[in-house]
């Protein structure tokens, strides 16, 4: 029974919760009709319409993109006068994660303490009764579509809410549970769902507006082992409709069917019971006539009743063929889900477990909605089931990439049922050579899904054999022990069939639009039928280039190849620190590097090891490492290639057995493993992507430079490893290890792994260390000698660093000592003081011949304002100078005279001068 329980799309505006939408007629209708009541008073007397009693709805978005915001009673005909309509917010609007719309004031506001909303999202988490725009739909495929008697034995047939989750019906009807949204920007549904019972088919998809279903992930769901499980889908902008369909389908239901085709019965072969042994069941009789049951995808029936291919450009369901809309082009390949009759490209055997002969048994029967794997001689026969594919064709809409090796996929749903240690495998052969297995279940397997990518375009048979038991003991113990298929569905096949059409670029031509190949890196805008290229740092999704979000953004420390097909490292990185900037190189790093791990055992003692080769970074993103399968060269003509004959990763693993226990000159090497086809990112923390590299697995490091982790993925997805392999490297800077570097093992993981599908390996190398930058070395100027001075550079111990910039060479510069400048200090000190003494008597003479001046002008004016008598003689004599000597009363020391000098001045404010009488007497002051 197939439950979902919580779905989110991102198309609901406002509250977490579902918004009830009511048309503006319905609208009307109730209100007119509440109005009428109180006029004619044919009902009881109406109050005012509380708050409590109304709430608010949006109207329907019109063509304009317009709203309106009405007020609608909880319960009608209780209460009148609602508020008016207004209008409401435009139909793009939307609150943000944490907010909720206030249908009051029509604003968002932040939810409460305890409370919380999904913004753009919605969240349906209440089943007491289906949800608005949810809708129930059940059908009887085994039934013409047309009968009546179909729709009425299939009425009740319908998924059921009940409370917490909604459940599927568990008849042989199908029950369809649809959901239809309209997307303003692409986003994901993500849904919880309880699935264990594997006798009903259970399948997800999703639909556009031109009913082309999402082919990106498988539509058949995994039962669930552990109980409730989460399943995610991302979603196109636009139109999108949810589907969840259970079926149960049966040949030998009991109901009634309209006449058709007779139904024949036969003992299945080789007959293992009596008949006419007591309590036996006879054989039904033959002739019944019966509907047939419908066919394939991709296939049309005819009027005789027999299922025929749609030509190329169209499409079906399994009814009628439907041409491909203009701008689309038919999605060509195989899918097998009804199995009335084994297809013509299969066939069907039965080989011995002991002698390895093959029997004229048949290995299979069909079963209607399976095949299953029939008794057989004994219970150590394989079962075997063929699937012949002629070739593939890629796309038109998609660009070869040489980079991307994947050409097309083949997805099978399977079931085992066993009591004893049987083994289902999966083999592949390529141009008739022999299978090879690919994948082995043992024991009891719940219904399940399994992808395996094809990576070369040549003839492919894909083998299905089943044992029921290893033991070579003859005799049927385990009948009951059974293998089933429930559907096998392989892309790209060349002359194959669609299910469905795709968008596709269109090129105008004279015969009209047509479509045509994008270029590497581009997709293709649905709308407009043209080609955009992807952004800088992001990558193309090759099988689905639809719309800007094809184009998915690179890793951390990674970068896009020049075809956008995939990310890679470049061999450089960066690290900041609050301190300084790191940058990293690792160029030295970019070849391929191996390593064996410690030896191993069978069980009759034999040695094998597991070899590793890695390729980390560099060559524009192209695997580099490469392991090889050298077992088929012993039976494959000289100058003629096997099929995986060797596997080409970043990362791969192999198993050497030596010489020694070969006997040939060389060892062997078989079991070719991809570790690492995808570069996640790189980066310094732990973990990324989902993905661990745990720092005990080695010894710690001791420079204080942190390692540089890269991150990888596989795309092999395996029985023990659902989520495929992972691998880390992590690269360490070490100076004492050569640019090459030396990879190591985790110590309590001697083959790389503690869990067989994450794998770790620690490459220590000088190359892993920083580039050398300005600090990294010391400087040291040394003394002045000889007039020499000399500037050393040297590196800080330890060196941490490789590359970069080169260490500078010793600079050499002509200097001056000490005692020279010693030297020019004191003669520079005796040349000022020389200097100062001679300025020093300039000036002392010129102011005495000022002071002269100053005396006899002072003398002058003194004698005018006092009125003096006359000279006897103003007439200068012949033979008399000019100037009058300056007469002092007394000799004085030149100290002496420069300190009367500046004592001139009384207090009173008038200067004293000594002059000489004409008479010869004694000096006077004036």
């Amino acid at each position: 029974m197939a439950e979902p329980g919580h779905s989110h799309h991102p198309s609901a505006r406002g509250r977490g919760r579902t918004e009830r939408r009511t048309l503006p007629l319905l609208w009307l209708l109730l209100w007119a009709g509440t109005a009428f009541q109180v006029t004619q008073g044919t009902g009881p007397e109406l109050h005012a319409c509380k708050e409590s009693e109304y709430h608010y709805e949006y109207t329907a978005c019109d063509s304009t993109g317009s709203r309106w915001r009405v007020a609608v009673p909880h319960t009608p005909g209780l209460c009148t006068s609602l508020p008016d309509p207004v209008k409401g917010t435009e139909c793009s609007f939307s609150c943000n994660a944490g907010e909720f719309l206030d249908m009051k004031d029509q604003s968002c506001k932040p939810c409460a303490e305890g409370r919380y909303s999904l913004g753009t999202g919605i969240r349906f988490d209440e089943w007491d009764e289906l949800p608005h725009g949810f809708a129930s739909l059940s059908a009887n495929m085994e039934m013409d579509e047309s009968a009546t008697e179909s729709t009425e034995n299939c009425t009740l047939s319908k998924w059921v809410p009940r409370g917490d989750y909604i459940a599927s019906n568990s008849d042989e009807c199908t029950a369809t549970l649809m959901y239809a949204v309209n997307l303003k920007q692409s986003g994901t549904v993500n849904f919880e769902y309880y699935y264990p019972d594997s006798s009903i088919i259970f399948e997800f998809f999703v639909q556009n507006d031109q009913c082309q279903p999402n082919a990106d992930d498988s539509r058949w769901m995994k039962t669930t082992e552990k109980g409730w499980e989460f399943h995610s889908v991302e979603l196109n902008r636009g139109n999108n409709v949810l589907y969840w369909r259970t079926t149960a389908f049966s040949v030998w239901s009991k109901v009634s069917k309209p006449v058709l085709t007779q139904l024949m019965y036969k003992w299945a072969k080789p007959k293992i019971c009596g008949e006419d042994l007591e309590g036996a069941v006879k054989l039904p009789a033959s002739g019944v006539k019966t509907r047939c049951p419908p066919c394939n995808p991709g296939f049309f029936k005819t009027n005789n009743s027999t299922c025929e291919p749609c030509p190329y450009g169209s499409y079906s369901n399994g009814s009628d063929c439907v041409h491909c809309p203009a701008g689309t082009e038919p999605a060509v390949g195989f899918e097998y889900k009804w199995w009335n009759t084994l297809p013509t490209n299969m066939e069907t055997t039965v080989l011995s477990g002991i002698n390895f002969e093959y029997k004229g048994l048949t290995g299979w029967e069909v079963a209607g909605d399976h095949i299953y794997t029939a008794v057989g001689a004994s219970d150590n026969d394989f079962m075997i089931l063929t699937l012949v594919v002629p070739g593939f064709r890629s796309p038109q809409s998609v660009m070869a990439d040489s980079e991307n090796k994947e050409v097309a996929r083949i997805t099978f749903v399977f079931e085992t049922i066993c009591s004893v240690n049987c083994e289902l495998y999966f083999m592949v052969g390529m141009n008739s050579r022999t299978n090879t297995p690919v994948e082995t279940w043992k024991g009891s397997k719940g219904k399940q899904s399994y992808t395996y990518t094809i990576e070369e375009n040549a003839t492919m048979s894909f083998t299905w054999a089943f044992q029921r038991t290893t033991l070579h003991e003859t005799g049927r113990k385990y009948t009951n022990d059974v293998a089933k298929i429930y559907s096998i569905n392989i892309t790209n096949v060349m002359d194959g069939v669609a299910s469905y059409c795709r968008p596709c670029a269109l090129e105008a031509s004279d015969m009209g639009s047509s479509c045509t190949s994008c270029p590497a890196g581009y997709y293709i805008d649905r709308d407009s039928g043209t080609c955009h290229s992807c952004p800088t740092n992001t990558i193309l999704k090759v099988h689905q280039p639809y719309g800007a979000q094809a184009c998915m953004s690179c890793g951390p420390g990674t970068k896009n190849n020049q075809i956008h097909s995939l990310c890679y490292n470049d061999c450089t990185f960066s690290r900041t620190t609050p301190s300084r900037i790191f940058n990293y190189n690792f160029s030295a790093l970019a070849n391929t590097i191996s390593l064996s791990g410690g030896p191993s055992f069978t069980s009759k003692g034999l040695k094998y090891f597991h070899h590793f080769t890695l390729s980390i970074c560099g060559n524009q993103g192209k695997k580099m490492s490469v392991c090889t399968d050298n077992v088929t060269d012993l039976r494959i003509p000289e100058g003629e290639s096997g099929f995986s004959k060797s596997i080409t990763a970043y990362i791969c693993q192999a198993v050497i057995i030596p010489p020694e226990v070969t006997g040939y000159k060389a060892g062997v090497s078989s079991q070719p493993v991809s570790l690492a086809d995808r570069l996640v990112g790189v980066s310094t923390d732990m973990t990324m992507d989902g993905i661990t590299s745990p720092a005990e697995l080695f010894h710690p490091e001791t420079s204080g430079i942190p390692d540089v982790i890269f991150f990888f993925r596989s795309s092999d997805v395996t029985q023990s490893c659902s989520s495929g392999r992972s691998t880390t490297i992590r690269v360490r800077c070490n100076p004492l290890k050569p640019s090459s570097g030396s990879l190591s093992l985790p110590s309590m993981c001697s083959d790389g792994t503690c869990d067989g599908c994450n794998f770790h390996f620690l490459w220590e190398s000088v190359a892993a260390c920083p580039l050398c930058s300005a600090a990294d070395y010391h400087t040291f100027v040394s003394s002045c000698v000889a007039g020499i001075q000399k500037t050393t550079y040297m590196w800080r111990e330890p060196k941490l660093c490789f590359g970069g910039i080169s260490l500078p060479e010793q600079r050499v510069t002509i200097c001056k000592t000490i005692d020279f400048w010693l030297k020019v200090g004191i003669s520079a000190g005796t040349c000022t003081a020389i200097l100062l003494t001679v300025l020093t008597c300039y000036f002392w003479k010129k102011n005495q011949k000022l002071e002269y001046k100053y005396s006899k002008l002072v003398m002058n004016t003194t004698l005018k304002d006092c009125d003096l008598p006359a000279a006897d003689s103003c007439a200068i004599m012949e033979g008399e100078d000019v100037e009058d000597d300056l007469i002092f009363t007394s000799k004085k020391s030149l100290f002496g005279k420069i300190k009367s000098f500046t004592s001139k001045r009384t207090p009173d404010g008038f200067d004293s001068v000594p002059l000489k009488t004409s008479s010869g007497g004694p000096d006077m002051d004036l």
